[in-house]
Protein backbone atom coordinates (compact mmCIF):
# COMPACT_ATOMS: atom_id res chain seq x y z
CA UNK A 1 0.00 0.00 0.00
CA UNK A 2 1.38 3.39 -1.10
CA UNK A 3 1.78 5.22 1.99
CA UNK A 4 3.13 8.99 0.61
CA UNK A 5 2.09 11.32 -2.39
CA UNK A 6 4.27 12.32 -4.51
CA UNK A 7 4.04 14.22 -7.94
CA UNK A 8 4.85 10.57 -10.01
CA UNK A 9 2.06 8.78 -8.17
CA UNK A 10 -1.21 10.68 -7.28
CA UNK A 11 -4.14 12.18 -9.86
CA UNK A 12 -6.29 14.85 -8.11
CA UNK A 13 -10.13 13.86 -8.29
CA UNK A 14 -12.64 16.76 -8.18
CA UNK A 15 -16.03 15.66 -7.21
CA UNK A 16 -18.68 17.57 -8.02
CA UNK A 17 -18.06 21.41 -7.05
CA UNK A 18 -20.49 22.85 -8.80
CA UNK A 19 -22.40 26.03 -8.95
CA UNK A 20 -25.61 24.94 -7.51
CA UNK A 21 -24.41 22.72 -4.59
CA UNK A 22 -21.57 24.50 -3.27
CA UNK A 23 -23.77 27.42 -1.98
CA UNK A 24 -25.76 24.86 -0.33
CA UNK A 25 -22.36 23.03 1.63
CA UNK A 26 -21.49 23.37 5.36
CA UNK A 27 -18.27 25.77 4.99
CA UNK A 28 -18.41 26.30 1.54
CA UNK A 29 -15.92 28.73 1.09
CA UNK A 30 -13.38 26.86 3.12
CA UNK A 31 -14.17 23.80 0.43
CA UNK A 32 -13.92 26.06 -2.51
CA UNK A 33 -10.46 27.84 -0.99
CA UNK A 34 -8.81 24.16 -0.79
CA UNK A 35 -10.39 22.96 -3.92
CA UNK A 36 -9.01 25.75 -5.97
CA UNK A 37 -6.03 25.42 -4.05
CA UNK A 38 -5.47 22.09 -4.73
CA UNK A 39 -6.05 22.65 -7.88
CA UNK A 40 -3.34 25.66 -8.49
CA UNK A 41 -1.07 22.76 -6.97
CA UNK A 42 -1.63 19.94 -9.48
CA UNK A 43 -1.91 22.33 -12.40
CA UNK A 44 1.83 24.01 -11.06
CA UNK A 45 3.13 20.45 -10.54
CA UNK A 46 2.14 18.97 -13.71
CA UNK A 47 -0.44 16.35 -11.66
CA UNK A 48 -2.94 14.70 -13.58
CA UNK A 49 -6.45 15.41 -12.55
CA UNK A 50 -10.13 14.62 -12.98
CA UNK A 51 -13.24 16.72 -12.58
CA UNK A 52 -16.90 15.22 -12.42
CA UNK A 53 -20.25 16.60 -12.52
CA UNK A 54 -23.34 15.29 -11.39
CA UNK A 55 -26.04 15.91 -13.61
CA UNK A 56 -24.94 19.53 -14.55
CA UNK A 57 -27.97 20.42 -16.61
CA UNK A 58 -29.64 20.76 -13.64
CA UNK A 59 -27.04 21.52 -10.40
CA UNK A 60 -24.87 23.55 -13.23
CA UNK A 61 -21.32 23.13 -14.05
CA UNK A 62 -17.59 23.02 -12.46
CA UNK A 63 -17.22 26.24 -10.10
CA UNK A 64 -15.32 29.23 -11.66
CA UNK A 65 -12.72 29.24 -8.84
CA UNK A 66 -11.90 25.23 -10.05
CA UNK A 67 -11.99 25.98 -13.52
CA UNK A 68 -9.75 29.25 -13.50
CA UNK A 69 -7.17 27.33 -11.20
CA UNK A 70 -7.00 24.24 -13.80
CA UNK A 71 -7.08 25.99 -16.62
CA UNK A 72 -8.16 23.67 -19.96
CA UNK A 73 -9.88 20.33 -18.48
CA UNK A 74 -12.61 18.29 -20.11
CA UNK A 75 -15.28 17.09 -16.51
CA UNK A 76 -16.93 13.68 -16.67
CA UNK A 77 -20.20 14.15 -16.79
CA UNK A 78 -22.20 11.51 -14.46
CA UNK A 79 -25.50 10.33 -13.02
CA UNK A 80 -24.14 7.56 -10.80
CA UNK A 81 -23.32 8.97 -7.45
CA UNK A 82 -19.59 6.82 -7.25
CA UNK A 83 -17.49 9.24 -9.80
CA UNK A 84 -15.36 6.05 -10.23
CA UNK A 85 -17.70 4.08 -13.28
CA UNK A 86 -17.44 7.60 -16.10
CA UNK A 87 -14.02 8.68 -14.80
CA UNK A 88 -12.75 5.22 -14.71
CA UNK A 89 -11.25 5.88 -18.08
CA UNK A 90 -9.52 9.02 -17.69
CA UNK A 91 -8.01 7.37 -14.07
CA UNK A 92 -6.52 4.89 -15.74
CA UNK A 93 -5.42 6.73 -18.60
CA UNK A 94 -3.78 8.48 -16.06
CA UNK A 95 -2.03 5.45 -14.61
CA UNK A 96 -1.64 6.57 -11.69
CA UNK A 97 -2.97 4.74 -8.31
CA UNK A 98 -2.95 7.22 -5.67
CA UNK A 99 -5.90 9.37 -5.40
CA UNK A 100 -6.22 12.78 -4.02
CA UNK A 101 -9.93 13.11 -3.35
CA UNK A 102 -11.99 16.09 -2.66
CA UNK A 103 -15.56 17.50 -3.46
CA UNK A 104 -19.41 17.30 -2.71
CA UNK A 105 -20.86 15.93 -0.81
CA UNK A 106 -18.95 14.04 1.40
CA UNK A 107 -21.21 11.60 2.65
CA UNK A 108 -23.05 10.84 -0.70
CA UNK A 109 -20.59 10.79 -4.27
CA UNK A 110 -17.08 11.47 -2.20
CA UNK A 111 -18.05 8.30 -0.16
CA UNK A 112 -19.37 6.15 -3.42
CA UNK A 113 -16.18 7.24 -5.42
CA UNK A 114 -13.73 6.33 -2.23
CA UNK A 115 -15.28 2.89 -1.13
CA UNK A 116 -14.98 1.71 -4.85
CA UNK A 117 -11.70 3.24 -5.92
CA UNK A 118 -10.05 1.80 -2.82
CA UNK A 119 -12.42 -1.72 -4.48
CA UNK A 120 -10.26 -1.26 -7.76
CA UNK A 121 -7.27 -1.26 -5.69
CA UNK A 122 -6.26 2.81 -5.72
CA UNK A 123 -4.65 4.55 -2.46
CA UNK A 124 -6.99 7.18 -1.76
CA UNK A 125 -5.70 10.44 0.30
CA UNK A 126 -9.28 12.05 1.51
CA UNK A 127 -8.79 15.46 1.55
CA UNK A 128 -10.47 16.67 5.18
CA UNK A 129 -11.19 19.98 4.90
CA UNK A 130 -11.79 20.20 0.93
CA UNK A 131 -14.74 17.69 1.30
CA UNK A 132 -18.52 18.86 2.45
CA UNK A 133 -21.55 17.88 2.83
CA UNK A 134 -25.10 20.14 3.47
CA UNK A 135 -24.95 18.87 7.17
CA UNK A 136 -21.88 18.99 9.24
CA UNK A 137 -22.87 15.52 10.90
CA UNK A 138 -23.53 14.01 7.39
CA UNK A 139 -19.93 15.45 6.11
CA UNK A 140 -18.84 13.51 9.97
CA UNK A 141 -20.46 10.46 8.80
CA UNK A 142 -19.23 10.38 5.29
CA UNK A 143 -15.68 11.00 6.58
CA UNK A 144 -15.84 8.36 9.19
CA UNK A 145 -16.85 5.71 6.32
CA UNK A 146 -14.12 6.58 4.04
CA UNK A 147 -11.70 6.40 6.63
CA UNK A 148 -12.79 2.91 7.83
CA UNK A 149 -12.80 1.96 4.03
CA UNK A 150 -9.17 2.44 3.96
CA UNK A 151 -8.61 6.09 2.77
CA UNK A 152 -5.86 7.80 4.47
CA UNK A 153 -6.45 11.10 6.26
CA UNK A 154 -4.68 14.44 5.07
CA UNK A 155 -5.69 18.09 4.68
CA UNK A 156 -4.96 20.49 1.82
CA UNK A 157 -1.82 22.27 3.33
CA UNK A 158 -0.80 18.57 4.40
CA UNK A 159 -1.15 17.10 1.06
CA UNK A 160 0.36 20.05 -1.21
CA UNK A 161 3.66 20.19 1.43
CA UNK A 162 3.93 16.43 0.75
CA UNK A 163 3.39 17.08 -3.11
CA UNK A 164 6.42 19.54 -2.94
CA UNK A 165 8.90 17.19 -1.14
CA UNK A 166 11.30 20.13 -0.12
CA UNK A 167 11.35 23.54 -0.02
CA UNK A 168 14.53 23.24 -2.69
CA UNK A 169 11.30 22.64 -5.29
CA UNK A 170 11.54 25.69 -7.75
CA UNK A 171 7.66 26.20 -7.20
CA UNK A 172 7.93 26.55 -3.39
CA UNK A 173 7.36 29.80 -3.14
CA UNK A 174 4.74 30.58 -5.45
CA UNK A 175 3.05 27.67 -4.10
CA UNK A 176 3.54 28.62 -0.51
CA UNK A 177 1.70 32.07 -1.20
CA UNK A 178 -1.34 30.32 -2.42
CA UNK A 179 -1.76 28.24 1.22
CA UNK A 180 -0.38 31.39 3.47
Amino acid sequence: MISRLTKENCLLLIVDVQTRLLPEMWEAQRVERNCAILAQVVRRLEIPVVVSEQNPAKIGGTIDSIKESLGEFSPVEKMRFSAWPDAQPQIEAANRKTILLCGLEGHICVTQTALDLSEAGYAVFAVYDAISSRQEHNRRIGWERIRIAGALPTSTESAVFELLETADCPDFKAILALIK
